[in-house]
């Protein structure tokens, strides 16, 4: 049907081999959920999204949330039949074909590489805003803010990125302590934050809630999107949970549900004490002078481009008396968000180091370090991507080109899920989606409008991307495709590396 599809059975045979024990219950799996989907999107992306949707980002948090509930469940169904590395690029090239894998591939690079370096410019405001509130040391915006915010370079982000490059060449690898450490920390900040703000809301702040109309809340939502993704850290733990079929719909939906709570309480307490209406525009609201507004954490630019402060929260603290309390969810998320970027690193040179065994990339990309046993090559190669992502782009573009990507490959997964239906409907299932005929499409349909939701350059970014990956495909990557010159003896999973050389999501 889709042409050169790679085996389902051969790539399920290697994983046989080394099948996992199954140890992980429903709340594990949730607060793996938690702990990987609480990171920039709440800790950077609240003044963003506050200057296109007002108050009415909250609803935004809710529509980018359904969707990624959605997605989930059709994402889990995959990882739970083809527990393998890969992510949505295997789950494609097994079901729908080499040429969907490859696209779905390369838009994943938008997805891993780009979110690292948004992480990358989240992580340096924090850092930023510490160092200026705690020593009065004022350093120079052209040092800290790429040329789109204003600057000429952002040094702190490309030193982060080149910190956690070096740790993923070394093959340091993060202990669950640790990990379990920085998830408390994050949602202790968070926790802070709220039990702060919500007692002195001022319901006077939420009006008008929607000053932009619906279409603000979604431009909104497409870009809050950002501040799930990670939630697929659950789906590609179904080889090691029990009762998969129970488990997993409760991982999943339970940890976005915690979340979306978590961030709608974030962003009342935002909204009730400092006010959240866009500072520019049709939407702008004239606001006392005296009061302090979420909104005078931005400024406008050249070019009209609006600039929002990089340390939201930690800002609005400030702001309402809580200096204090300010500079600890600053250092919170200066200790927390360096791992999301470790994490999103990772699983960008893992996708690139499968690409390159199958073929589609250069065999070089897939060599491994005779000391250090990790992919070296492609981790310093990605390593310096990041870095100049993070050096020159705004958090906020990053974010929705990141998204793009994302939202490409979960409609992809979405497709997958039916296809594999009709095509192989016999083949054990230890997850099922529920409602597939319904779930699936309802995933599809969310995924484009929140990709159309994105700003019209993102979406020219993205098809211009595509279009680059469709010429490198019919140039290099289809004559040199195993799978296209008969080479069935392909390695399919992370057997080349040990597992001391990958750092565990939690």
């Amino acid at each position: 049907m889709f042409g050169r599809v790679k085996s389902l059975d051969a790539i399920l045979a290697t994983a046989e081999k080394k099948s996992l024990h199954r140890s992980l219950g429903a709340f594990q799996l949730t607060m793996l959920g938690v702990g990987a989907v609480i990171g920039t999107g709440i800790f950077v992306l609240t003044a963003e999204a506050a200057q296109k949707a007002g108050p009415g980002m909250m609803l935004s948090f809710v529509i980018a949330g359904f969707v990624c509930a959605v997605a989930a469940l059709c994402y889990a169904e995959m990882a739970a039949m083809v527990p393998v590395s890969g992510s949505a690029y295997t789950y494609s090239y097994a079901v729908m074909g080499e040429l969907v894998a490859w696209m779905v591939g390369w838009a994943l690079i938008l997805e891993y590489a780009i979110a690292a370096g948004a992480v990358s410019v989240g992580w340096s405001g924090y850092m930023i805003g510490f160092v200026q509130n705690s020593f009065h040391i004022i350093v120079p915006l052209e040092l800290v803010r790429g040329p789109f915010d204003g600057g000429l370079i952002n040094l702190p982000a490309m030193a982060i990125a080149a910190i956690i490059t070096v740790l993923l060449v070394l093959g340091t690898k993060e202990s669950a302590t640790v990990n379990a450490v920085l998830v408390a920390i994050k949602i202790a900040a968070l926790t802070l934050f709220v039990a702060l703000t919500l007692p002195v809301i001022r319901s006077g702040q939420f009006v008008p809630f929607a000053p932009l109309g619906f279409t603000g809340i979604s431009g909104a939502a497409a870009s809050i999107f950002f501040a799930y993704v990670g939630f697929d850290a659950v789906s590609t733990a179904a080889e090691e949970t029990t009762n998969p079929q129970r488990n997993m719909p409760i991982g999943l939906i339970g940890s976005l549900a915690i979340c979306t709570v978590f961030y709608m309480l974030v962003a009342a307490g935002v909204i009730g004490t400092v006010g959240a209406q866009p500072v520019f525009g049709p939407g702008h609201v004239a606001l006392d002078p005296g009061t302090p507004a979420l909104s005078q954490a931005c400024s406008l630019i050249h070019d009209n481009a609006v600039v929002c402060s990089k340390e939201a929260l930690a800002w609005t603290l400030r702001s309402v008396g809580h200096p204090f309390v300010g500079w600890l969810v600053g250092a919170a998320a200066i200790l927390a968000l360096p791992s999301v970027i470790l994490m999103m690193m990772f699983g960008q040179t893992r996708i690139f180091f499968v690409m390159s065994r199958d073929g589609l990339l250069p065999e070089f990309f897939s060599k491994v370090h005779p000391k250090f046993h990790t992919p070296h090559v492609i981790t310093i190669l990605t390593g310096i991507f990041v870095a100049l992502f993070a050096a020159f782009f705004p958090v906020g573009l990053l974010a929705d080109v990141s998204n793009s990507g994302t939202l490409f490959a979960f409609a992809a997964v979405s497709i997958a899920v039916m296809v594999l239906r009709v095509t192989d409907a016999g083949r054990h299932r230890p997850f099922h989606t529920p409602a597939v005929w319904v779930i699936a499409p309802i995933s599809i349909l969310g995924c484009l409008y929140l990709f159309y939701s994105l700003s019209a350059a993102t979406v020219e970014l993205f098809i211009g991307w595509a279009a680059l990956g469709l010429v490198v495909y019919y140039a290099y990557s289809r004559s040199r495709s195993h799978v296209g010159r008969g080479l069935t003896e392909v390695h399919e999973e992370d057997a080349d590396l040990p597992p001391s050389s990958v750092p565990p999501i939690l």
